[in-house]
């Protein structure tokens, strides 16, 4: 990291002064670019390989408060196979559950390849202390989680307080020892995109490996314009640094036009060198089982029943 960036946080008054020098976002030139991007049309062997490469990129995900190691092992065994007839599906690229799961998932997944990120830092409110946050990403890590999405103090970066955030996100990261570090900035949160782009970069400078855009439990989660100046702020901070970060748009993409939209847009935005599952990913739930729809309509020339493939 260059020695400017190295020293921004040095205290309250560099690291405020550093985030409110970064350039403006342009709102209605944002909205319009990300429209404009999300018009473009993929056509047959483009939009197969399309689909294959934006299901390598789903993080399949469940985080509700009823889950359980049946459903887990479950979720496992379609991550792995999506699509139990047809070999070629490739796998997900991981599957998110909580932290108390994870141990189901890495037994589940052995030897597949797919990883295990677990939520983290007192998902999805943010709200607790430090102490608490580090332990329980420790314990997501000790049971096995190759990835760790934590969740940003919000109330604090709103507040301005943005050396707590820093310190949050330096001391995770430090807590997942070889883990990579997905920060969630939660962006329906932070009103403004110049406060997206702020937050961006504050994430990127305390270590963040991922910027990501929502928890998925507060709307509005993930939107094209967003995930744009997301894609900005990592292709500049690389141009800045030499350090390339990833970008996870999560919540709320359900079907494969909006996965296709959110490819151009990593390819027109930070390039062509994002479009693999090391540098972006698709937070989702039901996405798969449209992609799985899409993929077989194109196969066969008709779409699968509506119980043909398990509901996630």
């Amino acid at each position: 990291m260059t020695t400017p960036l190295a020293e921004v946080a040095s205290s309250p008054s560099t690291l405020r002064a550093f985030l409110h020098g970064l350039p403006g976002v342009d709102r209605v030139g944002a909205d319009a670019r990300a429209a404009m991007l999300g018009t473009r049309s993929i056509k047959t062997t483009a939009k197969k390989q399309a689909i294959d490469l934006a299901i390598g990129m789903v993080d399949l995900t469940t985080l509700e408060g009823a889950d359980t190691p049946g459903k887990i092992r479950a979720m496992c065994a379609k991550a792995v196979r999506p699509d139990p007839a047809d070999a070629s599906v490739p796998p997900v690229a991981a599957v998110c559950v909580y932290p108390d799961l994870v141990a189901t998932a890495v037994e589940a997944l052995a030897g597949s390849g797919v990883k295990v990120a677990s939520v983290a830092t007192s998902f999805p409110s943010g709200r607790s202390s430090l102490e608490v946050k580090v332990a329980e990403t420790s314990l997501a890590v000790a049971a096995g989680a190759s990835e760790i999405d934590m969740v940003i103090d919000r109330g604090a970066f709103l507040a301005g307080d943005y050396l707590k955030v820093y310190e949050e996100i330096v001391a995770t990261k430090h807590a997942c020892a070889d883990a990579h570090l997905k920060v969630i900035l939660e962006t329906g949160e932070l009103a403004t995109y110049d406060n997206v782009r702020r937050a961006s970069w504050l994430a990127m400078i305390a270590g963040a490996d991922f910027i990501k855009t929502s928890t998925g439990k507060v709307s509005p989660a993930a939107t094209l314009p967003v995930t744009l100046v997301m894609l900005e702020a990592v292709r500049d901070f690389m141009a800045a640094t030499g350090r390339k970060v990833g970008v996870k748009p999560a919540g709320g993409i359900r079907t494969t036009k909006d996965a296709i939209k959110y490819l151009v847009l990593v390819n027109e935005t930070a390039g062509p060198d994002w479009l693999h599952a090391d540098w972006f990913r698709l937070g989702a739930s039901s996405l798969l089982n449209d992609l799985l729809m899409q993929r077989q309509k194109m196969a066969t020339g008709r779409y699968a029943g509506p119980d043909y493939f398990t509901l996630d």
